[in-house]
């Protein structure tokens, strides 16, 4: 699965902050840790069509740099504040032969699809602390800005990985809010 390192993306997070780095690196649905550590959790819908690829997102899809994908862009909203913004990218013929049962869910979780579907196989986790010259960074900023303030100074920390379904692929990047609670590292 082509999943590995890339552009600045590592399998582990050297530096991020301690109770941040088990979000990080959890390989279970996020979606169902977050609902765990909160009274609701809902999936904001903030965007979705058709638009340019980024550079380091291409590779992992296999279009080219000036590709144009579909996109995704939600935010995990834990009782009325979001925790994380998650970008999901696909190529559109994906979405409308081997993932068509995902092109229309809305606010509905996709995650919690993904990991219900015993065809789907998810490649490494990647994480990275993303610049401010990020479009990531941009778009996550804006939507934890009302809730999380001047902590936006820090960095963001965000992860990804490939899902892939035979040959179909979807990329889920899933940028941390400051404001998301500490969590304890799982014990072995």
């Amino acid at each position: 699965m082509l999943n590995r390192p890339h552009a600045g993306w590592r399998t582990t997070p050297p530096d991020a902050p301690a109770g941040l780095a088990p979000w990080l690196t959890d390989r279970d649905s996020l979606t169902a840790a977050l609902r765990s550590r909160c009274r609701q959790l809902r999936v904001e819908c903030r965007w979705q069509g058709l638009a340019p690829v980024l550079r380091d997102e291409s590779a992992l899809l296999g279009v080219s740099p000036r590709g144009r994908v579909w996109v995704r862009e939600v935010a995990l909203v834990a009782d009325g504040v979001p925790w994380v913004w998650a970008r999901s990218v696909a190529l559109p013929g994906d979405l409308r032969s081997r993932w068509r049962d995902l092109a229309g869910l809305g606010n509905r979780s996709l995650g919690a699809a993904l990991f219900a579907d015993r065809r789907v196989a998810r490649g490494n986790l990647l994480v990275r602390r993303l610049s401010r010259r990020d479009p990531r960074q941009r778009l996550a900023a804006a939507c934890f800005a009302e809730s999380a303030g001047d902590l936006l100074r820090a960095p963001l920390w965000a992860r990804r990985s490939l899902f892939c379904r035979g040959a179909a692929r979807i990329l889920v990047t899933e940028v941390f809010a400051p404001t998301v609670p500490p969590r304890q590292a799982a014990s072995a």
